[in-house]
């Protein structure tokens, strides 16, 4: 515990005591200091026993006949671990009752430990706080194909459309919003159990028949406490966030919609005719798990169609998926029918982030759009314009009037000429900043833009250049400050042009639309990848769609506001926060269609009919300009088209997921609770990771596959095509050295046999193919093409 050793002849013995009249003028100094030193570690060791913070107790499914009981029960064994005299009711934070059972409560690590022990309880972890994973969109997915390429008149009309309910968990809603108007709307599906939750500044009439529900989830700690922040007790957006998910999702189609001018056209959702519940969930501050499992347990008892959750961990931390409250709250949702479609993450391109990759979770990566945000810049000289890309409203003249140097000529005495030829704060001096545009190298190791960009802004730097080290995508916004965003290859006009004249001058000219831009979708540098970290039997993500600079509804803000303008309705955001929701509209519309089908029947039918090419019919690529793979875009592009009439889909139930969790893991008595399988469950004995390849699942991961080893994979499809005898025939597209049967290679459908088997047969033919083998396979009849991509990983 110290560094240092006593042995003074007048230390104390073990008997004695201090006591008033002890002269503690013959103690010696350090003595008297080490009892200080003790007394404050004993008194600190105390209250770290005691330091309580919230944990969430999850207890498996909750019964379907005691509801009424489960907050008691709680009470009961919380107040089993806590000291004699203190009361269950103030620890408690919340409970869980619906779809699952549990609580969070304010505990003490003892505590916490306890409770683990106890018979009944799956786990025990700490309230961990996620992130949000923060129009044309629509159009270039085709879309507004959907309605019109209906096979029939009954298939798909409109009320049935609007019966179908979409639960957000997000940042709140801007009920008022165009987006969100019940215009045309008839009443609220009867089976609606939701609730308009009141609050500051949010009441029932906020609500209508559009906006049918909204629920909040105050808190008393901080930060999340309602002294810490303005609208905790309230349902409304403060980020914006949860308004641009939901408009995306579902929104109205609202006709000259725009970023103060920038992506001017259409702006609606993905889904328009369904209705909307908003669970607030998350803060400035973050998402509390414990509030995010909140939000779960009510949108299921409220009577959402699905959820599309926009938020998540980071790749570095990811939880075991008893301890992820969006996996437990997703699994119980789909227990229940609710599709479950969640963002994989932003941590990319570094292989193995994603996240939110449970196999009951439809899990969404980010691809572009044809647009681009042209931001030109002018050099003297008459030189040609340079292409440059960001979101801004310069007020620059349009002629190149501004002296312009680079970073690195700007450096300050005491920094070296390569922190400040990228700009790097504290690197430069403001004398040779100050009324310039300074040309600025960026790689991605670097600090932020925004933060250099700050520190140029107060030099007083009047415009900004970064030469990006990687292309990717994605106009940045800058809002009134002149930044325009190049690439290397760009740069290489620029820096010569510096270095060649004595007066370099330049302008930065504001942003314009450029529509049909090509190559497009491309997968976007921040969209989290594949393979899971959990495990490689199983093929994350599952599907993409555009994440990139995405114009939706957004609340009233008066910051970046161009001179002698509106706060805008809209904003254009990135993240694979928006790509998620234009999958959940696109589950959302399946649903109206087939009110019958599962989450994992839905899930499939936007898998097998994703492209894998973009609009020049090339094959997909990332940001870096290498082939996409199943580890970036899962089965591809989502087409909303074709997923309405997927001829064959990959179904599963409850008990093919409690399989897999024991292939996973996890003992019989863990999933007994996890499921409240009440004749209990028991798992297989041959259980074991590599059999989660048999998961029926619309794609296949296989790992660990050796020098001629068989590997054989299961799988069964569901005929929802004609009811006509039908015959599918199987195609193999494989990588050299991987040898892939599909047998057998023809399945005969009719009204007696809609569900058949098959098997996959893998063999590894070439030692010298090594590391993570592509491929796929397709069924066929010739009007339906059904493809599921694998992934071999080969053994070390």
């Amino acid at each position: 515990m110290f560094p240092y050793k006593y042995s003074d002849p007048y230390a104390f013995s073990v008997g004695e005591q201090l006591n008033d009249n002890m002269d503690f003028s013959t103690v010696p100094s350090k003595w008297l200091l080490f009892c200080f030193f003790l007394l404050l570690v004993l008194e600190t060791k105390g209250e770290n026993e005691e330091k309580r913070q919230v944990y969430v107790v999850y207890m498996g499914a909750a019964p379907s006949d005691s509801k009424d009981f489960l907050r008691e029960s709680h009470l009961q064994l919380l107040g089993s671990v806590l000291k004699r005299g203190e009361k269950a009711e103030n620890s408690l934070v919340r409970n869980y009752k619906h779809s699952f059972s549990g609580f969070a409560a304010r505990l003490s690590e003892a505590e916490a430990s306890a409770l683990r022990r106890k018979s009944g309880v799956v786990s025990v972890f700490l309230d961990p706080v996620y992130k949000p994973h923060t129009t044309r969109s629509w159009d270039f997915l085709q879309q507004s194909l959907v309605i019109d390429s209906s096979p029939n008149s009954d298939s798909a009309p409109a009320a049935a459309t609007a019966d179908t309910i979409i639960g957000l968990l997000d940042t709140g809603i801007w009920p008022e919003s165009q987006s969100f108007s019940d215009n045309g709307f008839g009443p609220v599906p009867s089976r609606w159990k939701g609730i308009c939750m009141e609050g500051s500044d949010f009441n029932s009439s906020s609500c209508n028949k559009k906006l049918i529900g909204a629920r909040y989830y105050a808190t008393d700690e901080a930060p999340f406490s309602p002294t810490a922040r303005s609208n905790a007790n309230s349902a409304r957006d403060e980020q914006g966030h949860g308004t641009h998910t939901a408009s995306t999702a579902a929104g109205n189609s609202i006709t000259g919609a725009s970023y103060y001018g920038l992506a001017s056209g259409t702006a609606k959702g993905g889904s328009t005719g369904s209705r909307i519940a908003m669970y607030r969930v998350c803060s400035s501050f973050g998402c509390p798990g414990s509030q995010i499992l909140a939000g779960f347990d009510d949108a299921v008892a409220d009577g959402v169609d699905l959820l599309s959750v926009s938020l998540g961990a980071s790749a570095y931390y990811r939880p075991d998926f008893s301890e992820d409250p969006i996996a437990i709250g997703a699994f119980h949702a789909v227990a229940k029918g609710i599709t479950v479609v969640c963002s994989a993450g932003n941590d990319g391109p570094t292989a193995s982030s994603v996240v939110n990759a449970a196999p009951w979770i439809l899990t969404v990566a980010a691809t572009t759009i044809d647009r681009f945000f042209e931001s030109d810049i002018l050099l003297g000289g008459n030189r040609s314009a340079i292409k440059g890309k960001a979101i801004n409203f310069s007020t620059l003249d349009k002629s190149p009037n501004y002296p312009l140097i680079n970073g690195g000529s700007a450096k300050s005495n005491s920094s070296d000429v390569t922190s400040a030829s990228h700009c790097e704060p504290g690197t430069l001096d403001g004398s040779k900043v100050k009324g310039k545009i300074v040309v600025c190298t960026h790689s991605q190791s670097d600090s932020t833009r925004t933060i250099k960009l700050q520190g140029l802004q107060d030099l007083g730097a009047v415009g900004t250049i970064f030469a990006n080290d990687m292309e990717t995508y994605v106009a940045s916004s800058y809002n009134t400050f002149p930044v325009s965003e190049i690439t290397v290859q760009a740069a290489n006009d620029v820096f010569p042009y510096i270095n060649s004249t004595k007066y370099p001058v330049a302008t930065i000219l504001p942003t314009i639309t450029v529509t049909n831009f090509k190559p497009a979708p491309v997968v976007a540098y921040f969209s989290s990848r594949g393979p899971s970290g959990q495990t490689r039997n199983l093929l994350k993500p599952d599907i993409a769609a555009p994440g990139v600079n995405i114009l939706a509804a957004w609340i009233p803000t008066s910051s970046g506001v161009p001179n002698g303008q509106k706060p805008s309705s809209f904003n254009l955001v990135s993240g694979t926060s928006m790509a998620c929701p234009h999958v959940a509209g696109v589950a959302a519309t399946i649903k109206a269609w087939n009110p019958t089908w599962s989450p994992f029947a839905i899930r499939s039918a936007i898998m097998t009919t994703a492209t894998q090419v973009n609009g020049d019919k090339a094959p997909l690529t990332t940001a870096a300009g290498s082939a996409a793979t199943p580890y970036d875009i899962g089965s591809g592009e989502v087409v909303p088209t074709a997923a309405l009439q997927p001829g064959l889909v990959y179904d599963l139930t409850t008990r093919d997921l409690l399989l897999f969790l024991c292939n996973y893991g996890y003992n019989s008595s863990k999933i007994s609770l996890i499921s409240n399988n009440t004749n209990g469950f028991s798992c297989p004995s041959n259980s074991s990771i590599g059999l989660i390849s048999n998961l029926n699942y619309p794609s296949i991961a296989v790992s660990g596959l050796k020098q001629n080893e068989i590997r054989t994979v299961n799988r069964v499809v569901t005929n929802v095509g004609s009811q006509d005898e039908i015959v599918y025939t199987a195609t193999v597209n494989s990588p050299a050295g991987l040898d892939v049967k599909v047998v057998p290679n023809k399945l005969t459908f009719s009204k007696s046999y809609k569900s058949l088997a098959f098997q996959v047969v893998f063999t590894m033919k070439n030692s010298s193919s090594q590391g993570d083998l592509f491929g796929s396979f397709t069924w066929s009849d010739g009007t339906h093409t059904v493809r599921s991509p694998f992934v071999v990983t080969t053994a070390n």
